[in-house]
């Protein structure tokens, strides 16, 4: 009993620390709530978010702000198609000493920081965007044949413009699975960009003021996953991401029609980190079946694939992913 009192505190004052935090970045990243929130349940979770959406919606000013508020060390990378590996891992260098010997020396490059911005990820080489794989899911890198921890807690925030494809490498299947969640970033309702305005034209910028820092961040990330899941959440989840593989029997004739491959284990493993980042995020102390429906789409979407013939109708993902999950949603309240 005193074990579960203590967990209870302990989620309640992180729950008052995470809207703090929330008030500090909407003072400059303004509107958006769902954007911040699911950038936010990203670092709860310990992974990386894909953020996606036109220049000029606010996706570095977002990051910046995070990297403040987080108590983060941040760095920007902007990715480019001349960019190399050792750009952003970092590379040996053969130095003299003032005895006249020499000896190799590293110097780390940009990824070693504790909050990556990886800006225009898809403009990048295959070969520079294969850098990122091993510091995303090991949080270490290997130059020279000696692999080097990363600082933690680590995280990769990489944004993509979803118009202009031209001149770009789109990301392989394999690193769009490490990113825990994509996020949308459209463009803002009237009422929030006259905010807009109104706040960055001035001769005043609003700041943020740090909240967290780098273990105050870990202890929120192991509290977290402390966190108890329902039976019934955890059936809805494995129902879900099973629902959307062709060849499952769950899998409905829609989804077999529409869907060239689905989700693997690694979906249902977010959806049961984000379901509880939400749960904290919203002040609850566990997540319910409506948490599992509205974490499904920046879950799932970039961790399935539409088929030829679906994408020539024109056919939308997301929609497929919303419609689905609304009516488990629907059967789960029937029951």
């Amino acid at each position: 009993m005193a074990e579960t009192e203590d967990l209870v505190a302990e989620i309640e004052a992180l729950e008052a620390k995470l809207a703090e935090a929330k008030t500090a970045i909407t003072r400059r990243f303004i509107g958006q709530e769902r954007v911040v929130d699911l950038t936010l349940a990203a670092l709860l979770c310990g992974g990386h978010g894909l953020l996606i959406g036109l220049p000029g919606l606010g996706k570095t000013r977002l990051v910046e702000t995070l990297s403040t508020v987080m108590g983060l060390n941040g760095n920007r990378v902007q990715f480019t198609p001349d960019l190399m590996p050792a750009d952003i891992l970092g590379s040996e260098v053969l130095e003299t000493g003032a005895d006249g010997s020499r000896a190799f020396k590293f110097i780390g490059g940009p990824i070693f920081c504790q909050l990556l911005m990886a800006d225009e990820i898809n403009r990048a080489s295959p070969r520079t965007q294969s850098a990122l794989l091993q510091a995303m899911q090991e949080k270490a890198v290997t130059v020279a044949g000696e692999t080097r921890k990363l600082d933690l807690p680590f995280h990769v925030l990489a944004t993509q413009n979803p118009i202009e494809q031209e001149g770009t490498y789109p990301l392989p299947e394999a690193q769009l699975d490490r990113f825990l969640v994509q996020i949308d970033v459209a463009y803002p309702d009237r009422d929030t960009e006259r905010d807009i305005l109104l706040a960055t034209t001035g001769t005043e910028d609003a700041e943020a003021h740090q909240v967290f820092d780098g273990p105050s961040l870990m202890a929120a990330q192991h509290l977290l996953r402390r966190m108890p899941v329902g039976e019934s959440v955890v059936e809805m989840i494995l129902d879900l991401v099973r629902a959307f593989r062709p060849d499952d029997a769950s899998a409905s004739e829609r989804v077999r029609d529409l869907v060239a491959w689905g989700p693997g284990p690694r979906a249902a493993q977010a959806l049961m980190l984000t379901v509880r980042a939400r749960a904290l995020l919203q002040g609850r102390l566990a997540p319910s079946p409506e948490d599992v429906i509205d974490m499904a789409r920046p879950v799932l979407v970039h961790r399935m694939a539409l088929t030829f013939s679906a994408r020539a109708r024109g056919e939308d993902l997301g929609a497929l992913i919303d419609q689905v999950a609304q009516g488990m949603l629907r059967t789960e309240a029937a029951a």
